[in-house]
C-alpha cells in the first residue's frame, strides 16, 4: 500500500511539472490559417495559369491556322503568276517541317519552261527575277498593298519577258500604285507619267512628262517643265 502511494505521489509531482504548453494551440490555430491562405493563393495562381495556358494554345492554333490557309492561297496564287511570267513554267512553296511550319521555313524551288526544278538560289538572274515577281504579286494577291516601289526589277530582263512583266504591272495599276524604276523603253512606255531623273552643271534636274499628251490623236501640248 505504501508503494503504491509513493508511485502516486511521483506520477502527480511528475504531472504538476509537466503543465500543458497552450500556446502551442494558438501557434496551431496560426499555422493552420497560413497554410490555408497559400492554399487558396495557389489556387488562384494556378487558375489563372491554366487560364494563360489555354489562351496561348488558342493563339497558337489560331496563328497556325490562319498562316495555313494563306500559305495555301499564295502557293495557289503563286503558280498562277509563275505560269504566266514564264509562259509554262511552275513554282513551289515547301514546307520544311509541316508540323511546325514556323521552326524552319520554307523552301522556294521554281520549274522554269524546259528545265528542271531547282531552288531560288540556284536560278540566273533572270529566272530570280522572275520568280521573285511571282512571288511578290502573290502577297499583292493575298494582302493588297496601296504602294509599289520597285527599282530596276526589269534589269536582268530580256525584251520579251520585260513586257510580260510591264503589262501585268500595267493591269494590276487598277488597284494599286506602282513607282517604277527603270531604264528598258518597252517598261517606260507603258507609264501613266513619266519622271526623268538627270544631271547638268553638278545639278540634279528632273522633268515629268504624261506620254498621253503626246499620243498620234492628242492635242499640242506645252513642253514639260524641268525643275
Amino acid at each position: 500500500m505504501d508503494r503504491l502511494q509513493y508511485e502516486v505521489s511521483v506520477k502527480e509531482q511528475n504531472l504538476s511539472e509537466k503543465a500543458p504548453n497552450l500556446a502551442v494551440l494558438a501557434e496551431y490555430k496560426e499555422k493552420t490559417d497560413l497554410f490555408i491562405q497559400r492554399t487558396n493563393e495557389l489556387e488562384d495562381v494556378t487558375l489563372h495559369r491554366n487560364k494563360a495556358r489555354q489562351f496561348l494554345e488558342e493563339v497558337r492554333q489560331q496563328r497556325l491556322s490562319e498562316f495555313l490557309d494563306g500559305y495555301s492561297i499564295i502557293t495557289h496564287k503563286l503558280k498562277e503568276m509563275y505560269q504566266m511570267l514564264t509562259l509554262g513554267g511552275d513554282a513551289e512553296l515547301e514546307l520544311v517541317d509541316s508540323l511546325d511550319p514556323f521552326s524552319e521555313g520554307i523552301v522556294f524551288s521554281v520549274r522554269p519552261p524546259k528545265k528542271s526544278w531547282k531552288n531560288i538560289s540556284n536560278l540566273s538572274g533572270g529566272e530570280k527575277t522572275l520568280s521573285s515577281l511571282a512571288l511578290v504579286f502573290a502577297l499583292h494577291y493575298y494582302k493588297p498593298s496601296p504602294l509599289f516601289v520597285m527599282d530596276e526589277i526589269d534589269a536582268a530582263l530580256d525584251f520579251k519577258n520585260v513586257s510580260i512583266v510591264g503589262n501585268y504591272i500595267k493591269d494590276r495599276t487598277k488597284n494599286a500604285q506602282f513607282i517604277i524604276i527603270s531604264l528598258r523603253s518597252n517598261m517606260f512606255e507603258l507609264a501613266d507619267h513619266l519622271i526623268g531623273i538627270f544631271k547638268t552643271w553638278d545639278c540634279t534636274k528632273s522633268v515629268t512628262i504624261n506620254p498621253k499628251a503626246y499620243g498620234k490623236n492628242s492635242r499640242p501640248v506645252e513642253p514639260p517643265i524641268v525643275t
